[in-house]
């Protein structure tokens, strides 16, 4: 895979939740979870499925750090 996002989380797709148009995808990176909205037409077509190995890519223009 190349792409130009730097920040690639790699794990393992523990759950996949279909709604009427949108799937959340809750991915494992290594005791923490990242979930992703994607529509059901993406999880179709990527083949999708619990206890594949994917990467979560994030590409943003802005990552905010905040403190108490």
């Amino acid at each position: 895979m190349k792409i130009s996002a730097r920040n690639q989380l790699a794990g393992k797709i523990v759950e996949i939740k279909k709604g009427a148009t949108t799937a959340h995808v809750r991915i494992d990176i290594g005791g923490a979870v990242v979930t992703s909205s994607i529509t059901n037409e993406a999880v179709d077509a990527l083949k999708l499925a619990v206890g594949q190995n994917a990467y979560a890519v994030i590409k943003a223009s802005d990552v905010m750090i905040a403190v108490d």
